[in-house]
Formats: structure tokens, C-alpha cells, sequence
């Protein structure tokens, strides 16, 4: 499988072009959306690079969607961040409940 890489001028753009934003997100685009993450960007400028709506990154994160996508991205990162492998925790996705758990309302009782 070839991987096709992005031009660097896309790369640090504010909203995505066009051609761009209207497309699928890719197994590549997966990829660089994991790296992104342990990098700590944040998912608002993420979804202007991929002009896609946040309920995608969600899928790549909890892995419903391109579900070797991490594994690659930890080799990726590997080679191209040696330095900050101690440094980021790969963890999985954790989701977090807004919503009150029912077992609280008995504290009042």
C-alpha cells in the first residue's frame, strides 16, 4: 500500500481547501489524526485541517473506523518523534459520561 503524503503548505493551513474538505477521511488521514492527538493539537484545528464533521475523529479514536489505524500510527510516531516516546501516553480513547450516573440521586435519600 502506498501512502501519499501531503504537501507541508496543507499541512499548517487554517481551514481546509476545497478539494480537500470535500473528500472521505482516508487510512492515512487516520493515521495523522492519532499522531495529532498524542501531539496534543487540538480537535478544533483538527477539523478545520479536515474539514470533516468531530463525530469522525471520535470513530478514529474509539476505533470503529480504520481499526489498524493506531498500531501504525505508533510505529510512525516512533520513527518520527524518537524523543518524545517516554514522554506521551498511547492510551486508548476514553470517553467520559456527561450525564449524572443514577446511583447519585440515592445520596440524598
Amino acid at each position: 500500500m502506498r501512502r501519499v503524503q501531503k504537501p507541508m503548505a496543507i499541512a499548517f493551513l487554517d481551514s481546509a481547501p476545497h478539494a480537500i474538505a470535500r473528500r472521505p477521511l482516508t487510512e492515512a488521514d487516520a493515521v495523522d489524526i492519532w499522531i495529532a492527538r498524542w501531539l496534543r493539537i487540538r480537535r478544533k484545528d483538527l477539523l478545520d485541517r479536515y474539514g470533516c464533521d468531530p463525530r469522525r475523529l471520535y470513530e478514529i479514536w474509539q476505533e470503529e473506523r480504520f481499526a489498524g489505524a493506531r498500531s501504525k500510527a505508533l510505529e510512525v510516531f516512533a520513527q518520527r518523534y524518537p524523543s518524545l516516546i517516554d514522554r506521551i501516553d498511547f492510551g486508548p480513547h476514553q470517553r467520559f459520561e456527561r450525564a449524572p450516573h443514577p446511583d447519585q440521586l440515592a445520596l440524598f435519600e
